[in-house]
């Protein structure tokens, strides 16, 4: 059998940014939290908001490594798989990336350093500005890539002139048709994601009687944010539609798995999608449903997926259930939001037992959320890799070979498990060591490399020592 170097290229590059993703999606929640905690610090002077910035850094250290490590490969890919994209689109993506490395990623080195290490060693002042930096660089990174990245979906503010892109207006390229929607719904995801994770292990610590003072506050600060972000999601959710609708209105027919265009159109619950017999087996609908949410009206029209060919259709299942896993865990963080609100009755959120080990469990969906977000946005925009101007089949590099695709695919494989075998050792680590084994290792740190001051008050003087 013959190895396709165009289905290869698109699992490997599937496969290395749903890897990389995992990791920005937490540490720009995380960078956000542990600056709210270093304001809080160096307001109130209350050292809970200290204890618990100096955990959440280890945390935040070893994610943070993770991400840069497993996104470094993802440029090349450009120029490895997929060289005629990167050449037509060069005069584009080439600012937008250079833009993201000095405008996000060397604000992150250059404070990265201080929040990790500085701690006592420079005033607080400076210490609460450098996690803020870091936090401020997180979001600017997701600016320039999401901005790159809809640019993809929402092609606006250039030309294509001989094969190739250029710009004719960087403000309709940068802020095109999707990128606030996609911006917003990735940033608040990034929030949920970060405190459903502090949640989930303030849980655990709580469960095991750690810390409990401590924890509870996190919990309760995670829970509140929670409560106002898991139902903002769905709002910024439903706009995100309404603009996809307009914009890619084959994306959302896969997403309902609708295959006629009508009126009055039903919401699947559950289905099949049949792509070869271009209809779906086994339906369970709610009448007029999905046209209510798309349009705002029962007997609003919704696009049918045979309104374009079916070498131009999506693969159907996989967006059809990629965007139900999606909503499905948004809907189940909404209910854990008011479920967590009816508990603060008499302080009872951090008390039962069933609801702490749900949050423990309630961890790990934002991730999968998040992908399966990403698994809809991307199949969805097949077979386009610049929405109705380019394929993927037009970007993949002529040269690559099927057997040279998979080579690289099983090396980017075997190091990405190690990576995160490794990480996950140590942040398995961190978290078991917790609390107070961090701020005892901050306190040696700071024993051991403040520099002594060796006219003190305390100090003997030469006077006399001469005398």
């Amino acid at each position: 059998m013959e190895l396709d170097p165009l289905l290869l290229s698109r699992i490997q590059f599937a496969f290395v940014v749903s890897f990389h993703a995992i990791f920005p999606v937490f540490t720009i929640g995380l960078a956000s939290f542990i600056a709210f905690l270093e304001a809080l610090s160096f307001k109130t002077g209350n050292p809970v908001w200290e204890r618990l910035s100096k955990f959440w850094v280890q945390v935040f250290a070893v994610v943070f490594a993770m991400g840069v490590v497993s996104g470094i490969v993802m440029s090349f890919q450009f120029g490895t798989n997929w060289s005629n994209y990167s050449y037509a689109a060069a005069n584009f993506l080439g600012p937008m990336l250079s833009y993201e490395v000095i405008t996000a990623f060397f604000l992150e080195a250059a404070f990265l350093g201080v929040l990790l290490f500085g701690r006592n060693k420079v005033p607080k002042g400076v210490h609460l500005f450098a996690a803020c930096m870091v936090a401020l660089g997180t979001f600017i990174s997701a600016f320039w890539i999401l901005a790159a990245n809809s640019w993809m979906h929402t092609p606006a503010g250039v030309e294509l002139r001989d094969g190739v892109f250029f710009v004719t207006s960087w403000t309709e390229a940068i802020f095109n048709p999707s990128f606030p929607y996609r911006f917003a719904h990735m940033a608040v995801a990034s929030f949920l994601t970060g405190a459903f994770v502090v949640s989930g292990v303030s849980a655990w610590y709580l469960l095991r009687g750690r810390e409990i003072e401590v924890n509870r506050k996190a919990l309760s600060m995670c829970l509140w944010l929670i409560l106002i972000l898991a139902p903002t999601q769905a709002v910024i959710g439903d706009f995100h539609g309404i603009n996809t609708l307009e914009h890619q209105p084959t994306k959302v027919a896969a997403m309902e798995g609708n295959w006629e265009t009508a009126s009055g159109v039903p919401l699947l619950l559950f289905a099949w999608p049949d792509q070869e017999a271009q209809s779906n087996r086994f339906e369970i609908a709610i009448p007029k449903l999905a046209s209510l949410i798309l349009t705002h009206d029962l007997n609003g029209e919704v696009p049918g997926l045979n309104e374009v060919a079916v070498e131009e259709q999506p693969p159907v299942i996989v967006v059809f259930w990629g965007f139900r896993v999606m909503v499905g865990l948004g809907l189940l963080m909404i209910a854990t939001a008011f479920t967590g609100l009816v508990l603060r009755y008499k302080q009872r959120y951090w008390q039962t037992p069933w609801f702490l080990q749900g949050l423990r469990l309630m961890s790990v969906t934002p991730f999968i959320a998040v992908l399966a977000g990403w698994i809809v946005t991307e199949s969805g925009r097949a077979p386009w890799l610049v929405y109705g101007l380019m394929t993927h089949a037009q970007g993949v590099t002529p040269s690559l070979t099927g057997g040279m695709a998979l080579f690289t695919l099983l090396g980017y494989i075997l190091v990405y498990a190690m990576i995160f075998s490794a990480g996950l050792y140590y942040l398995m680590r961190v978290l078991q060591d917790g609390l107070e084994v961090a701020e005892r290792v901050t306190e040696l740190d700071d024993d051991v490399h403040r520099p002594a001051r060796p006219f003190s008050g305390s100090d003997v003087s030469f006077e006399q020592k001469g005398s």
